[in-house]
């Protein structure tokens, strides 16, 4: 070792622990600022900044541990130690936003369940009104890292949680209005009750257990299928007037957010009740964290960004960077889901705005992935002389639609800083997408096709008018939309079509239904890929297992809405795809028809469908329950 090192060393030992503590919790506080604002879409540009981060706050909290007894007795708080955590914890929660690495996750659930069982931030609460807001802010950010990583034990523990401090916290700090939490609590009541165990039976997420190993998936012929793409990236994003969220986590994006993951080995299937984590740092889990291990050989998650209401200028920034940095054989899928652009008076949010309004400034200063848009509007709905000129107006079978040929993704208000349209994805069709809208203005996103600028786009659109599943048409988004439902839990959506529920079901039918529904989607697959006549984006696409999941279960989507009884020959209620699929897989061919058939035999629902020829079922399809 050198002089010069040895005098380093020296006066380093002389400063006081406390003192190094501070600099180093100084540090890494600069730091971490600048990260918690960065924009989480672009690929590789802060995954430097990201470890250097971590770098420091891993150094902070081995020199916390090495030197506890010493930081406690010069002053160091139990919440000052539990902040470390819960920063470390949101680093790695915002690094699986940019990655989408589902261990990133995983660890971020390991510090933020350390953080409740040793009570951190418990003690003193009732005292300090910033602690109890720490406590509060903390219960928040854990129940967003549980809800995406499906921990629905403890998401409905730390809703009870959450409940009690607010309710405390009303008693104690009697000065202060909590009706900003009040809304929280209310805001994630609603998304599980939306959100039920009928609707998660079976995981959303890509299951080895469930779904086709990629690996075995039916080949497609060279020349159908010019390119072997693979899905990279996807850009997510929903707005609808009071839908279903929790903080900028809208229902619909979170179903999709789930379907484009792969399910880690065994979580959904094993228990994990008694077993030990993996983290010595942080003591000892109840969750077999293990288990959230992917299976290596398969590919990494598609990467996501999630806009909650995004400005067009923001949104088309977040398209562009994603296709300048997608791979040579990269497809990025693009969900919107949102009203059209309506014309004439509408009405307002302002009737419940202001607490809409304070909720979500909230949430987003709690959560820290904070979306920022730079032409959001919050005014009122404006008149017609305000609005986009329309252009289309029309009225189809039961459903009447006026809208201006756009996607409406805010307030109206101001111009057009909230309006998606067609054109405004056809500049990045000089790379392959996959667009997936669902809208009563779907129809017109069908602009798109012909008029891409280098690579032909695959289109699933949403029927223009959706069936209503709940107890009215208004409450079209209490359980989120049918038609993401359909793409999301195929069998739950059928259910829901037919008025059945989860308690209505028995597990033994609902394993037998799902059985035949698989049965079904993989006869469609390889009808697919051994068709002469399918269109080569469609060819494409049928190697990636999440692409072509979407796509079979958009033909049995297509086929129920076909044949069902309410919407049979009422085009404004069936989805549609272009560029156009074989014949072979059309709604009413036998093939398809039997499909639908099986399950509406299953539930005893028959009755509630058209089918145009005598279908022959299987001697086994003769138990179900009734409806």
């Amino acid at each position: 070792m050198s002089q010069q090192q040895m005098n380093n060393n020296t006066s380093s030992s002389n400063i006081p622990v406390s003192e190094r503590y501070w600099t180093l919790v100084d540090k890494a506080d600069k730091k971490f600022s600048k990260i918690r604002d960065l924009p989480y879409y672009e690929r590789n540009r802060y995954d430097t900044y990201f470890y250097k981060v971590f770098k420091v706050y891993t150094q902070l909290w081995k020199f916390q541990q090495e030197n506890r007894q010493k930081l406690v007795e010069a002053g160091l708080k139990r919440w000052e130690i539990g902040e470390i955590a819960s920063r470390i914890g949101q680093l790695y929660y915002g690094q699986y936003m940019r990655t989408s690495e589902a261990s990133y996750l995983s660890e971020a659930y390991i510090f933020y369940e350390a953080i409740l069982t040793r009570e951190y931030f418990r003690e003193g609460s009732f005292q300090d009104f910033n602690l109890a807001n720490k406590q509060l802010r903390f219960l928040a950010r854990f129940l967003m890292v549980c809800l995406v990583l499906n921990r629905r034990e403890m998401v409905h523990q730390l809703v009870n949680q959450l409940k009690m401090l607010v309710d405390e916290c009303k008693r104690t700090f009697q000065d202060t209005d909590f009706k900003e939490w009040k809304l929280v609590v209310q805001e994630i009541v609603r998304f599980l009750k939306a959100d039920t165990t009928f609707m998660n039976i079976r995981p959303l997420r890509y299951s080895l257990v469930l779904d086709l190993h990629p690996d075995v998936l039916p080949h497609v012929a060279a020349p159908v299928a010019r390119k072997n793409l693979r899905l990279r990236d996807a850009v997510l994003s929903s707005y609808h007037h009071n839908e279903v969220k929790f903080s900028e986590l809208t229902l619909d994006t979170f179903r999709m957010l789930q379907c484009l993951e792969w399910e880690p080995s065994g979580s959904f299937y094993l228990s994990a009740g008694g077993k030990s984590g993996q983290n010595g740092a942080l003591g000892s889990s109840p969750i077999n964290h293990s288990q959230d291990i992917a299976d290596p050989t398969l590919p990494p998650n598609p990467r996501k960004a999630v806009l909650y209401r995004p400005s067009l200028t923001y949104f088309i920034a977040v398209l562009a960077t994603i296709c300048e940095e997608l791979p040579p054989d990269g497809v990025l899928l693009v969900y919107l889901s949102a009203s059209g652009g309506t014309t004439g008076h509408t009405l307002s949010l302002s009737g419940s705005g202001t607490g809409i309004n304070t909720a979500e400034n909230i949430t987003r200063d709690f959560q820290s992935h904070t979306i920022h848009s730079d032409g959001t509007s919050t005014s009122s709905m404006s008149s017609p002389s305000n609005s986009p000129n329309p252009s289309a107006s029309q009225k189809k079978g039961d459903c009447i639609s006026y809208h201006t040929g756009c996607l409406q993704f805010g307030n109206r208000g101001s111009g057009g800083l909230n309006c998606i349209y067609p054109s405004d994805l056809i500049p990045f069709t000089r790379r392959p997408l996959f667009v997936i809208i669902e809208s009563d203005a779907s129809e017109v996103f069908k602009a798109i096709s012909g008029a891409e600028k280098g690579e032909r786009a695959a289109l699933l659109l949403s029927p223009n008018c959706s069936f209503p599943i709940g107890s009215s048409d208004a409450s079209r988004h209490s359980v989120g939309s049918l038609f993401t439902i359909f793409l999301t839990a195929p069998l739950q959506a059928f259910c829901l079509l037919l008025g059945i529920s989860g308690s209505d079901i028995e597990m033994d039918t609902y394993k037998h239904a799902e059985s035949l529904l698989s049965s079904s989607l993989n006869d469609w697959g390889l009808k697919l890929a051994t068709s002469d006549n399918v269109d080569p984006v469609w060819a494409q696409i049928l190697g990636d297992p999440f692409l072509r999941r979407f796509l079979l279960r958009f033909i049995f989507c297509r086929a129920v809405l076909t044949l069902f009884v309410q919407t049979y020959n009422k085009e404004e209620f069936h989805p549609e795809c272009m560029p156009a699929l074989p014949d072979a897989v059309s709604p009413r061919t036998s093939a398809s028809q039997t499909a639908v058939v099986q399950l509406a035999k299953l539930f005893h629902a028959t009755k509630r469908f058209v089918f145009t020829e005598a279908i022959p079922l299987p001697d086994h399809i003769n138990s179900g329950t009734r409806s």
